[in-house]
């Protein structure tokens, strides 16, 4: 029974209001960066001349476009290595909770 208890600890102080406004936040800011790459983007797609290279090559690309192409490529790095990092995180304190007992 004081396995349950720990868990519900665990998702009362993990599921707070601030976590969730926090959490809400990132997420708006993340979609907000992901639209705002993609409509630069839009300029390649609208553009693009197949005489110049193969369709998102980095040879048919302005400099411009080959840097918002770029910086959405490591942006989705970014936000891989951040969900990996939560999963790690919440792993790491359910195996606290569960060795704890």
């Amino acid at each position: 029974m004081a396995l349950h208890e720990n868990y519900q600890s665990l998702v009362v102080s993990v599921f707070n209001k601030r976590n969730i406004f926090i959490a809400i936040l990132i997420i708006a800011i993340d979609i907000s960066i992901y639209v705002f790459l993609g409509l630069l983007l839009i300029n390649y797609e609208d553009f693009y001349d197949s005489s110049k290279g193969s369709y998102y090559s980095l040879a048919s690309m302005t400099f411009n476009q080959k840097i918002y192409y770029i910086t959405f490529i490591i942006w989705e790095i970014i936000n891989i290595i951040g969900i990996g990092y939560l999963i790690i995180k919440v792993i790491q304190k359910i195996r606290k909770i569960s060795f704890s007992n």
